[in-house]
């Protein structure tokens, strides 16, 4: 039972806040979604509105541009960091519980390991370094918070890497993956249901989240290929053939030991939720047909 009957999920329509705002809705807590156009989180006067409306906060929005952020860093900085810290203020003067989702990135990949929350973070791009500084931010507030870091993630709202490769599918030919970045693919439904446990036993603290096992963006591909029965070239790359703005950690798998200690559910296997995914996006006629 949710001990919050008011919650503001801010980023609300994004592909994370979209599936946390109907899950909560089922559960027939009071959920608004906060998001762009008619939202700016770095409305100090509109984040206060939302923060003064609820007994529980949920911040989903970020600026997600990987690349992008090197380009507008101060973007990045007011969105992920500066944002954070007002939330945090807000937050403890209200005494209004807050989750905020953080991100992998917030490491450099260099670990022969996976990474547990106790790990020294060493963001090798802007994004990294502005995530980082937003979750320091609402930890440190005087107001009861959790950090959850989240990779990988897809789900039926926005894109991400399953829509984006599903497109290139589409368009034929052959294709390269790269096949040096280890993770977890981690659906937005089991997110949520996370979070939602999360506000659940209102929890704080830092903590990691992603599917159960761990694999490459190449194998995640295969396996997407196997599962819809398509037949095309699939090759392996590195990341290095693919330069970018930014440099993104090659090793992201997370130590998700803490996390599996309070919750109710297991995490499900990577290979079964992007399955269920892809079964869904099936059967709502959302795989792109080949050109």
């Amino acid at each position: 039972m949710l001990p919050f009957s008011k919650i503001a999920v801010l980023g609300g329509r994004g592909m994370l806040g979209t599936e946390l705002c109907c899950q909560l809705a089922a559960r027939g807590v009071t959920v608004t979604a906060y998001d762009l156009p008619e939202f700016d989180i770095c409305n100090e006067s509109q984040l206060a509105d939302a923060v003064g409306d609820a007994d529980a906060v949920v911040n989903c929005a970020a600026y997600t541009n990987v690349d992008g952020a090197e380009a507008q860093p101060n973007v990045a900085e007011a969105v992920n960091a500066g944002a954070m810290t007002a939330l945090g203020e807000l937050a403890a003067r209200a005494h209004t519980h807050v989750i905020h989702v953080s991100t992998d990135f917030v490491f450099n990949g260099a670990s022969d390991r996976p990474y547990n929350e106790d790990d020294d973070p060493s963001p090798l791009s802007v994004y990294g370094k502005t995530k980082l500084r937003g979750e320091r931010a609402v930890l440190g507030a005087d107001c009861p918070a959790a950090v959850v870091r989240v990779q990988w993630t897809f789900g039926q709202a926005g894109n991400n890497f399953i829509t984006k490769f599903l497109e290139r599918v589409a368009g034929g030919g052959d294709l390269l993956m790269v096949d040096d970045q280890h993770g977890a693919p981690t659906w937005t439904h089991d997110v949520s249901h996370a979070l939602i446990e999360l506000l659940e036993q209102q929890t704080t603290g830092l903590y990691h989240f992603a599917a159960s096992g761990y694999t490459t963006r190449y194998s995640v591909a295969e396996h997407i290929l196997d599962v819809l029965g398509l037949k095309r070239n699939l090759a392996p790359c590195r990341t290095a053939d693919f330069p970018a703005a930014a440099e993104r950690p090659l090793n992201s798998r997370f130590d998700c030991t803490k996390i599996d200690s309070i919750l109710t559910r297991p995490r499900p296997a990577w290979k079964d939720s992007l399955t269920t995914f892809l079964e869904e996006l099936k059967d709502n006629g959302r795989i792109p047909a080949p050109t």
